[in-house]
């Protein structure tokens, strides 16, 4: 009796990553690489056809954000198990990318036996992780653990203007208020946000959404 071969899709930018990919995978006697692409549309509509089992899908593509993409895949074939393959270490991107319905995260310098495990734990069922992004995933930053700042109108006034690099002088001039009291609002969005600087301000904000 046969066993059925664990259909794979591969989804990069890069044909020399894919090369490398169908490479490693070749040591897979049970995989079968049915299809591979470099723009996420012409993958999504092959996708969406022939709906294969597992697919190793890059986040940055030319057409189409990976995230965005693996959204829309979700949707459209939820049965579908996606594994993010990325050089992108950002906890946040990770989280979104999850967020989006992949059943996992993988970096591009996985090995091939990590790869081949990956491919066999989701389509199993399983969430799998190499191992940097467990390690990543366990240990947010400093942001992702406190609550989102309460902030007034005007405070949310100065921080815009702080972010594009107005000066205190060019921010009082703007809201015709005194530098002093500028001051005052750039402390207090310091302390709310426990940042010492400008640049660790506006990453906050951002992470925040503020900005």
């Amino acid at each position: 009796m046969s066993i059925s071969k664990i259909s794979v899709v591969i989804v990069d930018d890069h044909s020399i990553v894919i090369e490398g990919l169908k490479s490693l995978l070749e040591h897979g006697h049970n995989l079968d690489i049915t299809a591979h692409f470099t723009m996420g549309k012409p993958a999504f509509e092959f996708i969406g056809k022939e709906r294969p089992d597992v697919i190793l899908l890059d986040i940055n593509l030319p057409d189409i954000n990976g995230i965005d993409l693996c959204r829309q895949i979700k949707e459209a074939v939820p049965e579908t198990k996606i594994l993010a393959l990325s050089n992108y270490t950002e906890r946040n991107i990770i989280m979104q990318m999850l967020q989006s319905g992949a059943n996992g995260y993988m970096l591009k310098n996985i090995s091939g036996q990590g790869l081949l495990n990956g491919i066999a734990a989701v389509q199993n069922g399983e969430i799998y992780f190499s191992r940097e992004i467990n390690e990543i995933i366990g240990n947010p930053s400093r942001f992702e653990l406190k609550e989102v700042p309460r902030l007034t109108k005007r405070e949310k006034q100065v921080l815009a203007l702080v972010a594009e690099g107005k000066t205190t002088t060019e921010i009082a001039d703007i809201l015709h208020v005194s530098p002093l009291t500028i001051e005052t609002h750039r402390r207090n969005l310091h302390y709310k946000f426990q940042v010492r600087n400008v640049a660790e301000l506006v990453m906050a904000a951002t992470k925040c959404q503020f900005l």
